[in-house]
């Protein structure tokens, strides 16, 4: 094989770039600690970081989604107490009734129970933020309307919220609601928080009634038909907030699991990605030699002519 007079130099020159180009990435590597910053540094490493990455970023959503999840859930249980405690006192005036027969102590109670339930109204009407919590998705409005009549006394509490409940995704494939509806009548799901026809409460209508037979002195009706009611009211509550508090429970088990599922994906985008800054800079030490060693190597030969062979 003929080998012409440019062969070394043209060798030496790709090897000087080679080496070169080794040293700039290696420090690059060095300062930025990124072991693969574009694609032609690691095709393969680089598209399993974007598919971690892509994880990571479908897990910090999960994990903003049971945060307002959780907001909203506290803000039902704090109203949802709220209402327990109207139905508390109720439910003493109720049994408070029982051999009294003074028009003039019924009709107090009566006073009493009617500001307690445009206590309840106000409390059914919290919300978080701009939203109502217990009006479905028509959460712009408010979910329960009072109707006064000219003495005050309240003649009925209409529902206007829907019985649909809006879900966010808190983990792959698993979506729930923080929420819930005020009134459902449809003898299907969600249970009603104020008023659901399978379990029989009503409580707006119920604290009328018993309104209404305080007034009249109608003692017998408040015994045989408000005090059970009012029991079954109770019951509707305490469910809602024995189902809340399950749900809260839930929802901080899942955000601990997503928090740990993130940290798992930081370590593998780190080991994918990150540079072993030790083996990194023995790389780079030993490229550097090679690259001047090259360099002393080619002046000395490059320095020779055919007289010093010929002596």
């Amino acid at each position: 094989m003929r080998v012409t007079a440019n062969t070394f130099p043209n060798n030496l020159l790709d090897e000087l770039t080679s080496l070169s180009q080794r040293q700039n990435k290696l420090q690059t590597q060095a300062a930025s600690g990124q072991l693969v910053r574009l694609p032609e540094d690691d095709p393969a490493a680089m598209r399993r970081i974007l598919d971690l990455q892509a994880q990571g970023k479908s897990v910090a959503q999960y994990q903003r989604n049971i945060a307002r999840d959780q907001e909203l859930a506290t803000a039902s249980f704090n109203s949802m107490k709220a209402l327990k405690q109207v139905t508390d006192r109720v439910r003493e005036i109720a049994v408070s009734t029982d051999g009294l027969e003074s028009p003039e102590d019924l009709k107090l109670y009566a006073k009493e129970v009617t500001e307690l339930i445009k206590q309840a109204v106000q409390t059914a009407n919290s919300r978080n933020g701009a939203d109502y919590l217990f009006a479905g998705t028509l959460s712009d409005q408010p979910p329960f309307v009072l109707t006064t009549d000219a003495d005050g006394n309240v003649t009925s509490v209409a529902y206007q919220g829907n019985t649909v409940l809006a879900e966010n995704e808190i983990a792959s494939g698993l979506t729930l609601s923080a929420q819930a509806v005020g009134a459902n009548t449809s003898g299907g799901a969600p249970r009603g928080l104020i008023t659901d026809s399978r379990v029989g409460a009503d409580f707006f209508n119920h604290l009328i009634s018993l309104q209404n037979n305080l007034l009249s002195g109608n003692v017998t009706a408040i015994a045989n038909t408000d005090q059970p009611n009012l029991d079954k009211d109770e019951d509707n509550l305490l469910f809602h907030l024995g189902s809340n508090g399950a749900l809260q429970s839930r929802l901080e088990a899942t955000n601990a699991l997503a928090a740990q599922h993130a940290d798992t994906l930081d370590a593998l985008v780190s080991k994918e990605a990150d540079a072993d800054l030790a083996q990194t800079l023995v790389r780079l030490s030993q490229t550097q030699t090679a690259y001047q060693a090259a360099l002393q190597s080619a002046g000395k030969i490059l320095g020779s002519s055919l007289l010093d062979y010929l002596r």
